[in-house]
């Protein structure tokens, strides 16, 4: 029987005292909050998207980094363990679009009531609004923690609190001070799963407005990094929205400045056959002006800037239009473009980019390689994910391992 102390009480650290807690383990979990929970509190807008049902070769497949250290934990507790561990402590689940999945109530507070139950359940010490000061590490060994004036010793301590996003949750970068000052590297940080900037002030004028069944594209140059179709929007300050969103995951560690963001705003037609479409539009209205001669085709809000974009005036009838001017009206519609400035910073990111370096964590137990004793889970290490429930399942898979990896401590002097 060992004593485990979890730093974080958020979904890695629930996570992790619930494996912990499992074969008997003495389990104090620590959390400087008022609640345990409070980030996945406001995940996927409060409705909590807590993992995908996809098989886990797909969950896989949507981690952007370090993937294969994630083998060994995501094949020990997959995402129909944290379904089933939630359902049977109180919460029907439902599976939407892409495989997300939800509490059937579309609180999120359920999920995280189901979990406090089975932890509670377990016997785990859950002490709320403590916050931990540093760690205690004696021969490369971590013993304990400080917590004001008082010490609180354990056989392991895991390290669960979360990266630098939503900083009003708490994730203020504790973490990466006790792996620091554990000896371990941590990698440069970025926020991630964020909304962009965009040059200029004519996206301004667009702010609110949201686009469905759009392609984006984004190019360094004239190389395209980044392309997919669906749904985004448009704000007061750039671009946000899923596609925009996911984007960010693979790119938002660079320096975007001068990235070109291009929007096909219909796809699903090409150059000649939209401009058969535009031709019939013109017909059936000879006389107007060519702002006022777009509706059928763009929002409102849309068409002055796709107007602008293709270098018409808008005064002109559309029956006096050139060819070559509707060509550019083809061209603008198909390539809307941007100039992307930065990512946004990590108050509005989902997620941490960057983090503890893997390659100094055992992969199945969740242990720091050179100090014993000491585990990591979650956010904190440098993993991250494409939305859609993923980055929680990392969570899980890792909260588990290093609970199961803490609670397994036997060390020979």
């Amino acid at each position: 029987m060992s004593k485990v102390v979890i730093i974080g009480g958020g979904a890695a650290g629930m996570i992790a005292a619930y494996s912990a807690a499992l074969t008997s383990n003495k389990v104090i979990l620590l959390e400087k909050n008022e609640k345990l929970g409070k980030k996945i509190y406001i995940t996927g807008k409060g409705r909590c998207n807590l993992t995908n049902a996809s098989d886990m070769n797909t969950v896989m497949e949507n981690v952007v980094s370090n993937k294969r250290f994630l083998f060994s934990a995501f094949r020990n507790f997959t995402n129909e363990d944290i379904m089933n561990l939630v359902e049977n402590n109180g919460t029907k689940l439902k599976v939407e679009r892409g495989n997300r999945v939800f509490p059937v109530s579309d609180h999120s507070s359920d999920v995280i009531k189901s979990i406090e139950n089975a932890i509670r359940d377990l016997g785990v010490d859950i002490r709320l609004n403590t916050k931990v000061d540093e760690l205690i590490i004696e021969n490369d060994r971590c013993v304990g923690v400080i917590v004001g004036k008082n010490k609180i010793m354990a056989d392991a301590v895991i390290v669960a609190t979360g990266g630098m996003s939503y900083q009003a949750t708490g994730s203020d970068g504790d973490g990466y001070r006790f792996a620091k000052e554990a000896g371990l590297s941590v990698s440069k940080l970025y926020p991630s799963l964020v909304p962009f900037n965009v040059e200029g002030e004519r996206v301004k004028a667009l702010q609110g407005l949201s686009l469905r069944n759009i392609h984006a594209y984004i190019y360094n140059d004239k190389k395209l990094v980044y392309d997919e179709f669906g749904e985004m929007l448009f704000t007061h300050f750039g671009v946000s929205g899923p596609v925009i969103i996911s984007a960010s995951a693979l790119i938002g560690n660079r320096d975007i400045k001068g990235y070109r963001l291009s929007i096909d705003l219909k796809p699903a037609l090409d150059n000649e056959k939209l401009d058969e479409r535009i031709l019939r539009d013109f017909a059936e209205q000879k006389n107007k002006q060519l702002k006022n001669s777009l509706n059928k085709l763009f929002p409102t809000k849309l068409i002055d800037e796709v107007i602008y974009q293709s270098r018409i005036d808008p005064e002109k009838k559309v029956n006096l239009l050139t060819k070559e001017e509707r060509h550019r009206l083809v061209s603008a519609t198909k390539n809307l473009e941007f100039k992307l400035s930065s990512t946004r910073g990590f108050n509005e990111a989902i997620i941490t980019k960057g983090g503890v370096e893997v390659s100094q964590i055992n992969p199945k137990t969740m242990e720091s390689k050179s100090v014993k004793g000491l585990f990591f889970a979650g956010e904190v290490l440098d993993l991250d994910a494409l939305t859609g429930g993923y980055n929680l399942q990392i969570a899980w898979s890792s909260g588990y391992a290093a609970g199961e990896g803490a609670g397994n401590v036997q060390y020979s002097d």
